[in-house]
């Protein structure tokens, strides 16, 4: 039997991702605080009217500057997965600091929740020579940060050698699943502009042509996959914007038109280790 499921995911950053990048200024502050105000509460209405379980990866920061918000997201019914504590990538972090604002975190989506993250996320989806053991340390199933499939899951290497001069050397294989992202399918870089103090991200395309790029995608794995999984990232404080919201609609649309299942990541991550178990 045919299942091509899509699984609509929310980076639900607030203010924390500008903070991470220095930016504390009452402007950076307050586009955090629209996604968190306007935003997030206009994607519930709109995953609720269509009957849509999805995502939410929050990080620690949002966990307590918002509790009456993610609890919000929690009460609709959707996945909270975990997405660091202040939004500084993991490649920045010592493997203390790492570890640290993992267990942080996860006390405060237990406290939510009434239990652990089950799936992880990193903050702009940079991983640390460290990450993969710490998931697997504190007893995550699956992450989403890593590119290396599109439609299709995969187990996570450990122990992966990268030298310039060298070939690479691969780790072994883990139990841990990864469920790919690609930038191409976030909301982020299409929509958002970020001046900073060395570099710019001109983001503001056109809303209706990056539509067409993710139903595309969508429709090359129903052509090409009995089953596969495509995720797509949001960010509340970016598709929050009217004409943004508008062309998420048309692609919950589209996309249940043409046969599409909407799961959770953790759901999907279960079914794909039920598919292929894992033998280590």
């Amino acid at each position: 039997m045919a299942r091509r499921i899509v699984c609509l995911t929310f980076d639900f950053d607030a203010m924390s991702g500008f903070i991470a990048r220095g930016m504390t200024s009452p402007t950076p502050v307050s586009r955090g605080e629209f996604g968190a105000c306007v935003g997030a509460p206009r994607v519930l209405a709109l995953l609720k009217k269509y009957k849509v379980p999805t995502s939410w990866y929050i990080p620690g920061h949002t966990l307590e500057t918002y509790p009456g918000e993610c609890k919000q997201v929690f009460d609709a019914g959707h996945e909270i997965g975990h997405h660091g504590w202040t939004h500084v990538p993991p490649a920045l972090l010592t493997r203390e600091q790492e570890e640290e604002g993992l267990t942080r975190a996860n006390e405060q989506i237990r406290k939510l929740t009434g239990k652990y993250a089950r799936g992880y996320r990193s903050p702009s989806w940079d991983l640390s020579p460290f990450s993969v053991e710490l998931l697997l340390k504190h007893g995550f199933v699956y992450d989403s940060s890593m590119m290396g499939g599109d439609y299709m899951p995969y187990r996570v290497r450990q122990g992966d050698v990268i030298e310039l001069e060298k070939p690479a050397v691969f780790g072994k294989t883990t139990r841990l699943i990864e469920m790919p992202v690609s930038w191409s399918l976030d909301d982020y870089p299409h929509f958002e502009f970020v001046r900073a103090k060395d570099w710019i991200l001109p983001g503001l395309m056109n809303a209706d042509l990056v539509l067409e790029n993710w139903i595309n995608d969508y429709l090359y794995m129903k052509k090409t996959m009995k089953w596969g999984i495509i995720t797509y990232t949001f960010h509340p404080f970016a598709i929050g914007r009217g004409h943004r919201m508008m062309i998420l609609e048309k692609l919950i649309k589209k996309l249940k038109d043409s046969g599409a299942l909407f799961m959770t990541l953790e759901a999907t991550a279960a079914e794909y280790d039920k598919r292929a178990p894992f033998k280590g």
